[in-house]
């Protein structure tokens, strides 16, 4: 039979583990804070002029209403994995001990970020992640505003590092194998690369053509 520690013994280790659990809670705040910023500028771009959502600019580049069934369309694959992540990782957390792994954990890493930033690295995405623009564009508004609270419900079901026991392995920029909190900052981050890309977009517009 293992022996019982004492009440001072297990009040040492739960201090032990105070710093960093303060530590995964400001992570966690962190990614909340993102999402939030990120999918308010995104949600803000349904509301330009129905010629600039259309208009392609002379590269041949996406129009912005096609990037935003993109980012809704990456979102819905990516949430596939985090929902399947989120679950794991809260079966895992269920064997005592498991706070050992949030020892030196950091979210951020230098190809994450790198996922924020547009043209940093060449992206080659799959078929299925292409536009189609056979739905309207009210469709895809409540759809995000949807994708990103499932998000915020992830990050409240997992508050204490519960995220941090399940990685699944992600290719993009040769990130390998990623948490779930990882995960849900990759889903904000992509959404914030586009952000770029409709901003420049809306710098190209002609001027002539603006109401």
């Amino acid at each position: 039979m293992p022996k019982l520690r004492n009440k001072s013994e297990l009040c040492s280790i739960a201090h032990s583990f105070l710093p960093i659990m303060m530590t995964i809670k400001a992570t966690i705040h962190s990614i909340h804070n993102h999402l939030r910023d990120t999918f308010d500028a995104v949600d803000q771009w349904f509301d330009q002029s129905e010629a600039l959502r259309n208009w392609r600019p002379n590269d041949g580049g996406w129009t912005i209403n096609e990037i935003l069934e993109h980012i809704s369309l990456t979102n819905f694959f990516l949430l596939k994995l985090i929902d399947k992540g989120g679950n794991k990782a809260l079966k895992l957390a269920e064997k005592p001990g498991w706070e050992t792994e949030l020892t030196d954990y950091t979210l951020q890493t230098p190809a994450l970020d790198e996922v924020g930033r547009h043209l940093s690295f060449r992206w080659i995405r799959p078929e299925h992640m292409e536009p189609q623009q056979q739905l309207p564009m009210s469709h895809f508004r409540p759809k995000l505003a949807a994708q990103q609270q499932i998000c915020l419900d992830w990050l409240t079901r997992l508050p204490d590092g519960q995220g941090t026991l399940y990685k699944t392995t992600m290719t993009v920029n040769n990130l390998g194998k990623i948490d779930v909190y990882q995960y849900i900052y990759f889903l904000s981050l992509h959404a914030q690369r586009h952000l770029a890309q409709m901003a420049r977009n809306a710098a190209q517009y002609p001027q002539h053509d603006r109401k």
